[in-house]
């Protein structure tokens, strides 16, 4: 059953099917739960005035006295355009920052429901993406410098965070439309959810892993595939970008084997983004490999995993020197890149 509301009646737990009104130039297309009163005010800021929601899909229950007495005052149509604006790196990162660990939080209870076989929110990973977005716009480098601070023990939760920035970043130099982009980052966000059936001992086993430990860790796409496409809620590119960011161009990734003709433009992205964020970690079994470095390790696998015209674009995109990286000046200073130069 589908019923029109406007925007100061949702409540958190309902389903957006459809977006039916919205001010200001950025059109959001968004489905799924509304998870918080947060998000249902990001959509106000943002210009949705009227959506119909899907009642047989929400997830309404009981509000506390608090957030039932909270209303949303509506918002004037041109904080939409206000909010595309360019700030400064000053402006923008206290507020990356907050975003970087709201998103770590939600990653996290998407991790623990999956483990306990509960339904993933998905609906809170697209708000995160579009948060993504916004901040990307504003002021990427701010955003970017969040993939560089990285803590050892949380590999798993901040991988999938930082592809999803990258992801968004290198989008946005594509100049593709924000619905792509909001795709790419929320499928990058949830690529390795299948992992979390898998024991710890083989995802951070110091050793070279045997064939049945690498079987075990490959069949983390077809779990995490399978559990999302339930869901009903995500878009194809989201979905494919789950599935195929382990296929290499020359037929020799998995699950599938499919070769370059057979895989999009986003796959073949998400497949350059998933590599580089991991090559530049710093894991148990592995240590991490500067940004220069992992560079010159993707040029040298085109053609083989990598599409040689994307590596050129996406090493375009983040530069020589990343946002974040830590440099070492003439003058024996150590300083921290803050501004991409192209």
């Amino acid at each position: 059953m589908k019923q029109e509301y406007v925007i100061n009646e949702l409540k958190p737990g309902m389903y957006i099917a459809e977006v039916l009104e919205q001010s200001g130039k950025l059109k959001i297309k968004t489905q799924g739960v509304v998870s918080t009163l947060t998000a249902i005010k990001t959509l106000n800021e943002k210009g949705v005035r009227r959506v119909l929601v899907d009642l047989s899909k929400s997830k309404l229950e009981q509000q506390d006295n608090s957030e039932q007495e909270e209303t949303i005052e509506p918002a004037m149509p041109q904080l939409t355009a206000q909010a595309a604006k360019p700030v400064s790196f000053d402006n923008e990162v206290k507020k990356a920052a907050t975003l970087y660990d709201e998103a770590k939080s939600i990653q996290q209870r998407a991790f623990n429901n999956a483990k306990a076989g509960k339904a993933i929110d998905t609906g809170a990973m697209k708000d995160i993406a579009s948060d993504f977005i916004d901040s990307a716009f504003r002021n990427q480098d701010a955003l970017a410098c969040m993939t560089r601070m990285r803590m050892k023990d949380e590999y798993l939760i901040e991988h999938s965070i930082n592809v999803s920035i990258i992801m968004t970043l290198f989008a946005k130099h594509l100049n593709f439309e924000r619905d792509i982009i909001e795709q790419l980052a929320t499928g990058a966000l949830l690529l390795d959810l299948g992992k979390i059936g898998i024991a710890d001992s083989i995802l951070n086993s110091p050793k070279k892993l045997n064939e049945q430990e690498t079987t075990t860790i490959q069949n983390h796409v077809n779990l995490g595939h399978k559990v999302l496409s339930k869901s009903g809620d995500l878009g194809e590119i989201s979905l494919e970008i789950v599935l195929d960011h382990h296929e290499n161009v020359d037929g020799s990734g998995y699950p599938n084997g499919k070769k370059a003709e057979q895989l999009s433009q986003y796959a073949k992205m998400a497949a350059i983004v998933d590599s580089y964020d991991a090559i530049t970690a710093d894991k148990i079994y592995q240590p991490a490999k500067s940004p220069v470095n992992a560079f010159k390790i993707l040029r040298n696998e085109c053609g083989t995993r990598y599409d040689s015209e994307l590596v050129a674009e996406f090493i375009k995109c983040m530069g020589i020197h990343p946002v974040g990286t830590l440099v070492k000046m003439k003058s024996n200073k150590l300083g921290i890149v803050i501004q991409s130069n192209h």
